[in-house]
Formats: C-alpha cells, sequence, structure tokens
C-alpha cells in the first residue's frame, strides 16, 4: 500500500503544525512515511530553496520563479517521492503541484497551459491520493505570519507580497478544488481549533487507507 498526501494553504493557516500531527499520528498507528516538503526534500532542491527564498533576490522574475520550483519539484518527485510510494509507504508532501498553479498561475498570473506543461513535464504526471487544503481568510494569514516573524520566525521574499497577489492565490486554490475531482480535495476552515482540524484530517485519512489497500490488492 502506498499513498501520497499534500498539504495546500496560505502561509498561517496552520499547515506545518497539521503536517506534523498527521505523521505522528500514522507512525502511532504503524504505517512507514516519509515526510517531506517543497521547494526543497532534497540537496539539491535545498539550494533551489535558499534562492527563491532570499530576500534580497528582489530582481527574480515570475518566469525564473516558476522554473526554480519545477527543478525542485522534478528532483524531489525522482529522488524522493516516487521511490518511497514504490516501497509502498505513505508520503506526506508539504506544498506541491497546486501551490504552482495557486502562487505563479493566480498570483503571478503566469499562463496556466504553460504551468500545467511544465508541471506535468516535472512530475512525470505524479498526483496526489489527497489534497488537504486549509483555508483562511487572507487578512488573518497575514496577522498570523506577522505574528510568528514578530516571534523570530522565518520571513522570506514569498512573504513580502502585497494583499491583493495572496488574495487571487487564496481565490486560485479555491478556483482549483471546485474544478478538480472533488474526492482528492479535503477542504478545512483553518480557523478551527488545532485539535478539531487534526480530526477531520485523521477521519478523512483513516477512511482512505484501506480503500488504498484494497486497491492494491485488486
Amino acid at each position: 500500500m502506498s499513498l501520497f498526501i499534500t498539504f495546500e494553504g496560505l502561509d498561517g493557516a496552520g499547515k506545518s503544525t497539521q503536517f506534523n500531527l498527521l505523521a505522528e499520528h500514522l507512525q502511532r498507528l504503524g504505517h512507514a512515511i516519509r515526510c517531506t516538503r517543497e521547494p526543497g526534500g532534497t540537496a539539491i532542491g535545498d539550494q533551489i530553496r535558499h534562492v527563491l527564498h532570499d530576500v534580497t533576490h528582489t530582481a527574480m522574475t515570475a518566469e525564473a520563479e516558476m522554473l526554480l520550483y519545477a527543478a525542485s519539484r522534478a528532483q524531489l518527485v525522482r529522488q524522493v517521492i516516487r521511490p518511497h510510494l514504490a516501497q509502498g509507504e505513505i508520503v506526506l508532501c508539504d506544498r506541491y503541484v497546486e501551490s504552482t498553479y495557486a502562487y505563479q498561475g493566480y498570483g503571478r498570473q503566469l499562463d496556466m497551459a504553460k504551468l500545467q506543461m511544465l508541471t506535468q513535464f516535472a512530475t512525470e504526471g505524479l498526483r496526489p491520493d489527497l489534497i488537504i487544503y486549509l483555508d483562511l481568510d487572507v487578512s488573518v494569514g497575514l496577522q498570523r505570519k506577522a505574528q510568528v516573524e514578530a516571534d523570530g520566525g522565518e520571513m522570506n521574499r514569498m512573504d513580502q507580497q502585497a494583499r491583493e497577489f495572496y488574495q487571487r492565490v487564496r481565490d486560485g486554490y479555491l478556483a482549483l478544488a471546485q474544478d478538480d475531482d472533488p474526492t482528492r480535495w479535503l477542504m478545512v476552515d483553518a480557523t478551527a481549533s488545532i485539535e478539531a482540524v487534526h480530526r477531520l484530517i485523521c477521519q478523512r485519512v483513516e477512511i482512505l487507507l484501506p480503500l488504498l489497500f484494497r486497491r492494491g490488492q485488486g
């Protein structure tokens, strides 16, 4: 049995918290899991992540940004995600292709058809079994992110965009979910308590596990 789960949402929605809680829950159940992230997840990808997040790289064009994300993803898919899925493990990834469509497609307003073609090439068509999207009003997300930064948390180049950019990103996520297979998405209200969100995620994943097991035996 293998399962590929991705987490999506604006910064401040609680992705990292819920990602870690689900990983711990699955480990307690005895499942073999691999946790990774985008951009990064490999030695090469981590170097690309540094370039993408460097706040001094203000001259980076939207097209260069898009290609760097695709390069990191191509390395991650071939070096980490596919090999661990082939071993029957559960792979959890903090962001995946929907981030590119939301941030570079809707946020940067790049041509979606070109993004889809590039993404198809980078991933060899690999899609998640489940996309967990933590939805949050843009103003709330920005407030939460500002508090994290005030407490000494990381600030990167992608945190320096205008509010209108993040609104386009959120609208993009909602449009992507509406246009995709609804069984692939779990839409979560990120304003709920950490415990309530975690329970909802676990319930959905635990329903999915036996279905995938039977699929693997078929």
